[in-house]
């Protein structure tokens, strides 16, 4: 081996890097230790030691040290399925900003584009992009972007904006610049309220064009507040309001009209005798306020008065604002109040009249105008911070600017004389409705105060300060791991990883002896390379990256075993140690098949990671670092101690006694068998596409979207009866399964998944916690049941929730990453071979190894006692076989291409055979190695991965089988009878 000492070098350096570069990881992990035993389990403790310490030195090499915040970010980051968590992404409504842009244009054919665009979410194409479409449609030329009335409105006029003379071409840029700019803006504000919240290593990210946000919170444990925080889009505005006995009578005559059409659908219940319900029937129980007779009045469960219409279950909310919403009950308000706007306030627990705490809401009316603006908008704001009030209750000041506070004067004055109030209202939501009691407030400055907690205060002031969202923001994907499952994770890849890379170091000392040792050594150094690199690239290690290592430890000998596989060729041949090795070394020995199998690998990895997000983003950059490093390490590292034993002791066989007569004598007829297994393949390919039309497929939220919870009891409960008590209050949509052991159960439901608010995650959490408290003693609260903390090991272990526009969005990444690899693969062979029957056998083999892991999946996932879910795990797990199949194809056929090429003498079909006959103990080789490697991880890899590890255990089954049986025969059968009969004279006549 030339440059043998340059090599030494690079790789001694390379390691002192790596090691330099772990040693951060390690550091930063003590550090951590020590603050979680500091807190003793208490997480604000930990963040708050963690934050104290940043600026101090912890590591110190000598001639230079580190705070704990550059330790930190230069350590390798856990995943939030290793380290617990919150992962979002937010969707910016494109929509609204269009609005906004457009100064809430009335014109019919804007409106109608937006709602079309709205409506035709599916695909991976931008809102903008099909609102664009929808525009050209409806306009049909009569109507442009520029017009006044749309986006050549005042707001927009000026250098950089939207004339009357511009094209459609013309203002399709403006605007695509401009709702860039909203959502940098968002981002930016995003970013704010995050670097506030108090976590650790937060980590925020656009993605691409498409308006999405991903915000991932490592630690973050209360998943209901970080949910609002993320999504409120602080719209603060100033309303006056209407009190009880104003609005009063249009209540009566709302409920009056509602009994024509609602009265046989309303619940049996009590009237509450609030201050409504006397002012309507002065007290009496007269039979107009019989129960079971009011759909409006009965669903009242608490007294109003002043701002306060009433007080109404949260479960109620939407048809109450169903019934003011009819057009024959808005018809009923009279004068300046047919601009009423009813809004809800901040939920709160109240006692019902047994005395038992029940969750309420307030209904307020606003007063508003034609134009729906409020009195004051909240821009006047300039700063707030979380305090107290005169009553010790947390609260929120306020400052306003100049113009804000001239405005609050007159505002709070005529309140003041009037005896009115003014609701302060965010998001939609009155967070107070305070009257003014001592004059108009002059300066500016102002309180927010109600029914808070410290956290609420402390969020709201942040919220606040960071600004307002220029747009909604959506939650279409969320993840929430518990600290507990993420140790758990953990533990399992340990487990499976130790045992793992002992299984291949056995087995390679087992079969090669000296030389195995070498490869073991290469191994590990090709370890310490990896997590190195992981770590200068601050990557973020995931259980599926975790997963990926593993399998890298399977294929990182692979090279080793096709270099040594060929040196006992060549030393059965005759030839010295010293030739031997020099001839498995070279283009025409090994490092060709070694190529080409390797750059097929780095072609489907290359598709995972474009394809991909998240967790399997991690799974195929450690597989691609992975290949790189396995190749410097298997080709030169192993090559130096081989070299060093050649100069030595010079007693290299490649083989043990236990080994040494293996294949030596094998010889099949893979070409006489091919009716029968082209048959055999029919058969399966047939059974499985049957299946896959009658059974389907076990899809996983991530590909129709839905909300999945794992849910872990105290003792082992039944999915079917668990089943049945979530269908009632999921309108039917429940499925539950055992999820590994049988007091844990995976929960799926379609539930107001399209509902993207906080409310409706809030409502779905609290039916699952209603409906399941009866299995947990009693000590189990709602926060506990949802929320993650130190130690969790009941309740919500997992959650998340996958729109179904981003489902879609999913599901079309997947099949254009299995063609587009396909594909990929198929032009580099026949690029490589210079034929096309190679690259046709090679794909012929790969879809036969796709549908018959698909078909698997489809006949066993309604018994089999694991998730055998399709979704982007699968997808991964789909690839990572298709890369393997074709590692394992490549490999025989370049044997063929080498024999076809050579001296060896025979038939056609002899040729071939001889061929695939001299791959087999590198074949069964590397097959076993990964069977085994995978194996481990089935065992003890989790629940969590165990559905995506059997897909490639399946996979590199099947994949062994098809290139031996399927790709070969392709090959020979799709050659034209000329070809052979020219490759058959060449034979004979050498």
């Amino acid at each position: 081996m030339q440059n043998k000492g340059l090599i030494k070098f690079f790789a001694i350096l390379f390691a002192l890097v790596s090691i330099y570069q772990l040693s951060f990881t390690f550091v930063s992990s003590k550090v951590k230790n020590d603050a979680k035993s500091f807190a003793g389990g208490n997480p604000e403790k930990e963040v708050k030691y963690l934050d104290s310490i940043g600026k101090e030195k912890v590591f110190n090499l000598g001639f230079t040290d580190f705070t704990f915040n550059e330790v930190s970010d230069k350590q390798i980051n856990k995943g939030l399925d290793l380290e617990g968590g919150i992962n979002v992404i937010l969707q910016i409504s494109v929509k609204d900003i269009l609005k906004g842009l457009s100064n809430n244009s009335k014109n019919p054919v804007f409106n109608k584009s937006l709602a079309d665009a709205t409506a035709d979410l599916q695909g991976n194409k931008s809102y903008l992009d099909k609102f664009f479409d929808a525009f050209e449609a409806n306009s049909k030329g009569t109507v442009k972007l520029a017009s006044p009335d749309i986006f050549a409105n005042r707001s927009l006029q000026g250098e950089g904006g939207v004339d009357f003379q511009m094209t459609d071409a013309q203002v399709k840029k403006v605007i695509s610049r401009k709702v860039d700019e909203s959502v940098e803006s968002a981002f930016g504000v995003l970013r704010k309220r995050i670097d506030k919240f108090g976590v650790t290593q937060p980590n925020i990210q656009k993605l691409g064009e498409s308006g999405q946000i991903l915000v991932e919170l490592p630690g973050a444990k209360d998943v209901d507040r970080i949910k609002k925080l993320l999504q409120s889009t602080a719209q603060l505005e100033f309303w006056e309001t209407y009190k009880i006995d104003e609005i009063g009578n249009f209540l009566m005559a709302a409920n009056e009209s509602l009994k024509k059409t609602e009265i046989n659908k309303v619940e049996t219940k009590t009237v509450v005798k609030d201050s409504l319900s006397a002012l309507l029937t002065d007290g009496k129980d007269s039979a107009a306020t019989k129960k079971g007779n009011n759909p409006l009045l009965d669903k009242m469960i608490g007294q109003g008065g002043g701002p306060v219409l009433g007080l109404f279950s949260p479960k109620d909310t939407a048809v109450v604002n169903g019934y003011l919403k009819r057009a024959d009950i808005k018809i009923l308000l009279a004068g300046d109040q047919r601009y009423a706007k009813f809004v809800w306030g901040i939920p709160s627990v109240i006692k019902d009249a047994k005395g038992k705490d029940v969750d309420a809401v307030e209904l307020y009316a606003l007063k508003g105008n034609r134009d729906n603006i409020p009195a004051m908008a909240g821009g006047v704001v300039t700063d707030a911070s979380d305090t107290f009030d005169q009553s010790g209750k947390p609260a929120v000041s306020m400052q306003m600017n100049g113009q804000g506070a001239k405005v609050w004067e007159e505002l709070t004055g005529r309140a003041y004389t009037q005896k009115s109030n003014i609701a302060i209202v965010l998001d939609d939501i009155v967070y107070s409705a305070p009257g003014v009691s001592s004059g108009p407030i002059a300066g500016g400055r102002s309180e927010i105060s109600g029914t808070f907690d410290v956290t609420q205060t402390k969020d709201l002031a942040n919220v606040l300060r960071a600004g307002k969202l220029p747009a909604a923001a959506d939650i279409v994907q969320s993840e929430v791991v518990g600290p507990s499952l993420g140790q758990e994770a953990i533990d399992n890849g340990t487990t499976s990883a130790l045992i793992g890379l002992l299984l291949v170091s056995l087995w390679m000392i087992v079969y090669y002896g000296k030389a195995g040792w070498y490869a073991n050594i290469a191994l590990a150094v090709n370890l310490l390379f990896l997590f190195g690199i992981l770590a200068s690239l601050g990557a973020v290690l995931t259980l599926p990256g975790i997963a990926g290592i593993v399998l890298t430890m399977g294929t990182a000998v692979d090279a080793n075993i096709i270099i040594y596989e060929r040196a006992k060729e060549e030393l059965r041949e005759g030839k010295t140690l010293s030739e031997a090795v020099v001839a498995s070394y070279s283009w025409k020995g090994a490092m060709r098949s070694i190529v080409d199998a390797n750059v097929t690998h780095i072609l489907i990895g290359t598709v995972l990671f474009i394809f991909g997000s998240g967790p399997i983003k991690g799974f195929a950059t450690t597989l691609l670092i992975g290949i790189v490093t396995s190749l410097f390490t298997s080709i030169f590292i192993a090559r130096i101690f081989i070299d060093k034993n050649i100069a030595g002791k010079n007693d290299l066989t490649f083989t043990t006694n236990f080994s040494k007569n293996f294949f030596t004598n094998f010889h099949f007829d893979f070409l006489r068998v091919k009716k029968w297994t082209y048959a055999f393949s029919t058969i399966v390919v047939v059974v499985s596409f049957i299946s896959l039309f009658t059974n389907g497929l076990d899809q996983g939220v991530d590909f129709v979207g839905g909300r999945t919870f794992q849910v872990r009891f105290e003792k082992p409960v039944s999915a079917e009866v668990v089943k049945a008590e979530l269908s009632n209050v999921f309108d039917g949509s429940a499925e539950v399964k055992i999820f590994g052991n049988n007091n844990q159960l995976k929960i799926t439901t379609k539930y107001k998944v399209e509902e993207h608010g906080t409310q409706a995650d809030e409502e779905v959490n609290k039916l699952l916690y209603n409906n399941l408290k009866q299995h947990f003693s009693a000590g189990l609260t709602y926060d506990k049941f949802v929320n993650a903390y130190e130690g969790k090991n009941f309740g919500i272990l997992q959650a998340s929730k996958v729109g179904p526009t981003v489902a879609e969005d999913i599901k079309t990444n997947a099949y254009w990453a299995v063609l587009g690899a396909m594909l990929i693969v198929f032009l580099y062979l026949f690029i490589s071979f210079r034929k096309w029957q190679y690259g046709l056998g090679a794909i012929a083999a790969v879809a036969h190894d796709v549908i018959f892991v698909l078909g698997i999946y489809s006949l066993c996932y309604k018994f089999m006692p694991f998730g055998m879910e399709i979704d982007q795990h699968f997808i991964a797990a789909i690839l990572t076989v298709i890369g393997y199949s074709m590692n394992d194809t490549v490999i025989v056929f370049d044997r063929v291409r080498e024999f076809l090429d050579g001296k060896t003498k025979g038939n056609f079909g002899e040729i071939v055979n001889k061929s695939i006959n001299s791959t087999m103990s590198r074949t069964i080789n590397t097959s076993l190695t990964m069977i085994g490697v995978l194996l481990i991880m089935f065992i003890f890899g989790g629940d969590s991965i165990r559905g995506f590890i059997f897909a490639m255990l399946v996979g590199i089954v099947v994949g062994t089988y098809s290139s031996l049986f399927i790709a070969t025969p392709v090959l020979v059968d799709t050659i034209s009878k000329e070809d052979k009969k020219l490759i058959e004279q060449h034979h004979q006549e050498v």
